[in-house]
């Protein structure tokens, strides 16, 4: 395995990126952070990692972080990730997830820095003609985030075909929970996470939660989704980037889910149990682009990295949400 690795983390101090830093901690590695603190928040990075202020386009500044840090791979968070703002503002995400990704990517190959793992998304499928998905089937992506995402990808491709350079691309279904010993979690305010609205609403945060369709080709008539917790989902990057690094010559695109779902009153369902309280639900119609279920197969994550997943639980990843959820109050008035 390879040890001590220097890393840059770029947006470690958003949801997913925060919680791959803690993980790079938790393994012997040393994470470097960058993240213009547009959507992350300073706190969420731990003093035990360095952190700088910036932006990924800046590229003197990242010259200068992997000299400086002696930058051995990157792992990219840093983007836009809300999907009805990017069909309103596609060009905003054009340019901070293609763009910004591009100039990023160039700084590393003049560096030398060989290693990048890639914050990709399932949304580069679009609305799959089958559910499970696997990696090689087409990938249709149906609004401009999941297109950024797609066109990332294929720029990695190219890349690592004409340089000394390889890539892991994740594509990431449904991304919930927190970190379980509550260093860190869901933040952002106004999040359009099911999960992150349905803890809100049981601590009164919220008065009710908005069921979008309730007419989908499903059991109970609501959509379903392949959660993952993001501490399975944060070590699926570590074991990436030791992958990458003890096989140079070899690149991925993975899906990153647990193989199955739940659907929408599944999860509402979970929370009421977890805290013995009824949610209110609102019934409304169905949001343009949602699929009946989106299911990863994550068998060649499984297999090619012998990943293994330790939340696979349901009702624990609401806990977990639920703790990070009650004491955020407190970190936002640090």
């Amino acid at each position: 395995m390879a040890e001590n690795l220097s890393v840059l983390v770029t947006g470690g101090a958003g949801y997913i990126g925060s919680h791959a830093v803690l993980a790079l901690l938790d393994s012997g590695h040393r994470p470097v952070v960058i993240d213009n603190l547009v959507t992350g928040f300073r706190w969420a990075v731990p003093d035990n990692a360095t952190f700088y202020e910036g932006d990924i386009a800046n590229s003197q500044m990242i010259t200068r972080i992997i000299e400086n840090e002696r930058i051995d791979a990157v792992m990219h968070f840093a983007g836009s990730v809300v999907v009805p703002e990017s069909v309103e503002n596609p060009l905003k995400y054009y340019h901070n997830n293609t763009a910004k990704t591009r100039s990023l990517i160039e700084s590393l190959v003049a560096n030398e820095v060989r290693h990048m793992i890639f914050s990709s998304t399932a949304a580069t499928y679009g609305i799959p003609e089958t559910s499970p998905v696997r990696e090689d089937m087409p990938t249709r992506p149906i609004n401009p985030y999941g297109t950024s995402k797609l066109m990332t990808e294929m720029m990695l491709r190219d890349v690592a075909a004409a340089h000394d350079f390889n890539y892991c691309a994740l594509r990431y279904f449904n991304v919930a929970g927190a970190d379980p010993k509550a260093r860190s979690g869901q933040s952002t305010v106004g999040a359009t996470h099911l999960l992150k609205i349905a803890v809100e609403a049981a601590l009164g945060k919220r008065g009710s939660v908005s069921v979008f369709g309730t007419d989908y080709a499903t059991e109970d008539g609501t959509g379903v989704r392949d959660y993952i917790h993001v501490a399975d989902l944060a070590a699926a990057h570590v074991i990436a980037l030791e992958a990458l690094v003890a096989n140079p010559k070899t690149s991925h695109t993975l899906n990153c889910g647990y193989g199955h779902g739940y659907s929408v009153m599944q999860v509402l369902d979970a929370v009421d149990r977890v805290t013995n309280h009824k949610l209110v639900r609102n019934l409304e119609g169905r949001r343009a682009g949602d699929p009946d279920a989106l299911i990863s197969d994550n068998r060649a994550i499984v297999d090619r990295f012998g990943w293994q997943p330790k939340y696979d639980d349901l009702d624990v990843i609401v806990e977990h949400a639920l703790a990070w959820e009650r004491q955020l109050g407190e970190r936002q008035t640090q």
